[in-house]
């Protein structure tokens, strides 16, 4: 299987790429053109569009034509560009409401034409069917996926719920590939979900950030102060959270910061793309209410730590970037992903949009999330003896990804033997259970809480010499 990836998209249960893009829906007033239009190219383009429908071997419908090449011009730009028809559309929408259909997993193409697994969305079919980070789907329902792109393959993962799909898996450190059949649902997803863990300690975590997310996240940290009202401290966990709506990265760091502080940048060409956010409700307030007004005081100084990893993207990347540069929070786990991209949903005629890339996001003290991510205050390793996160892919993996500020990125921090080592590593476990007893970033987040030593990650202990690091 090939190494690098062409193109990428998030299904979430199902939907078309997006949903893990931090959106915003609004009609911000186009930049003029400034130069002529290109008078050569668009002739070369009518040509083309000419010789298809002369030459070709059967007739080609006039739209199908028409909206190829739309959907061809902007998919070109990056990986979270795309043409939404009337179809996607309807389903972007529906995604920030949390409610899916389909199987549950992100996605990306090869380039060698198949489908990889970013990660399956917890509590999806997928999720419960066993598929994993890192799987190549080859075949379903006994149809190759090469060659199909990985927009056709989408659609056919997409169905009526309660209907059945059969995928052909192939899985690193596993000699033969596997078929699994993963039943449709829709599903609505709980976007927040806390319990305590331990004594005067809690655990919430978010999946993704949708409509509802900041509502939920008020309610369940009431909760928690009822069952608990002397909370010592509070583990955010924003792991393999791929991002969402901006409106509740925003409103969920406010509610951990001082009112009026800056949480993010951003920074394009339109002029209302250089926008300034705050932790105000007119930035995070989706329903013209302030939900955060009825959290308990005490949250702004409850000691916070936030767990992240190389599935924390985009708008998740805004709440650990905003906490770790006010000192607010210690992040821990391992670096995330790196969209740090802002996409515009830009409504066209008959219900169709077009989701653009129009800006860069900025943390607070003016660090670019794009193509780098944010950088742990702790790296520890998803398991005591080593981390199956860098198997995961990052944004500045992606083809025709937009480059970090001033065009430096990340060198990649692993050999070819270290990640088969992790492939083999990952073959042989089962996914981590995020707030169980046995998830370790988990029990050193807690550790550190407590004022506790962290065992810090192994790779980190080979450059710097220690494994341990005290609060």
């Amino acid at each position: 299987m090939g190494s690098r990836w062409n193109n990428a998209a998030l299904i979430g249960l199902g939907i078309l790429a997006g949903i893990a893009a931090s959106m915003q829906f609004s009609a911000l007033a186009q930049k003029p053109v400034e130069q002529g239009l290109p008078l050569e190219e668009l002739r070369q383009l009518a040509d083309v569009y000419g010789l298809i429908k002369s030459d070709y071997v059967e007739p080609v419908d006039d739209r199908k034509l028409l909206t190829e090449a739309i959907n061809g011009m902007v998919a070109a730009l990056d990986p979270h560009s795309a043409y939404l028809d009337q179809k996607a559309y309807r389903e972007l929408r529906e995604g920030t409401e949390g409610r899916f259909v389909g199987l549950g997993i992100e996605v990306v193409s090869t380039d060698d034409g198949y489908v990889r697994i970013i990660a399956p969305i917890e509590g999806s079919p997928a999720e419960r069917a066993g598929l994993r980070a890192g799987d190549v789907i080859t075949r379903m329902d006994g149809v190759s996926v090469q060659g199909l792109g990985l927009d056709e393959t989408v659609k056919r993962m997409r169905g009526e719920p309660r209907t059945k799909v059969a995928l052909s898996i192939v899985r690193s450190g596993l000699a033969q590939p596997f078929d699994i059949s993963v039943m449709r649902e829709e599903i609505h997803q709980r976007s927040v979900k806390a319990r305590m863990v331990e004594p005067g300690y809690a655990w919430l975590r978010i999946a993704q950030f949708q409509e509802p997310t900041l509502e939920d996240l008020v309610k369940q940290m009431l909760k928690l102060y009822a069952e608990n009202p002397d909370l010592k401290g509070l583990v955010l966990d924003l792991r393999n959270d791929p991002g969402g709506l901006v409106q509740g990265a925003i409103g969920v760091a406010a509610a951990f910061l001082p009112r009026d502080v800056e949480i993010v940048a951003t920074n394009g060409q339109l002029a209302e793309a250089k926008q300034t956010f705050y932790s105000r409700p007119e930035f995070y307030s989706l329903r013209g209410e302030d939900a955060l007004a009825r959290l308990p005081a005490a949250v702004k100084d409850l000691p916070l730590v936030v767990l992240v990893n190389g599935g924390t993207a985009s708008a998740s990347e805004i709440v650990a970037g905003a906490l770790q540069d006010y000192k607010r929070a210690a992040i821990l786990g391992s670096q995330t992903f790196g969209k740090g991209s802002v996409q515009t949903i830009r409504p066209l005629l008959k219900d169709t949009a077009v989701k653009l890339t129009t800006a860069r996001y900025y943390t607070p003290s003016g660090r670019a999330i794009q193509a780098k991510g944010i950088i742990p205050d702790f790296a520890v390793d998803e398991w005591p003896d080593g981390d199956l996160n860098d198997l995961r892919l990052r944004e500045a993996d992606l083809e025709r990804h937009l480059r970090g500020e001033g065009g430096a990125e990340p060198a990649p921090a692993r050999s070819a033997a270290e990640l088969a080592a992790a492939a083999r590593l990952a073959a042989a476990r089962k996914p981590v259970d995020y707030g169980s007893a046995a998830d370790f970033q988990l029990q050193q987040a807690l550790r550190h809480l407590k004022g506790q030593s962290v065992q810090l990650s192994r790779s980190v202990a080979a450059r710097y010499g220690q494994l341990e690091r005290h609060p």
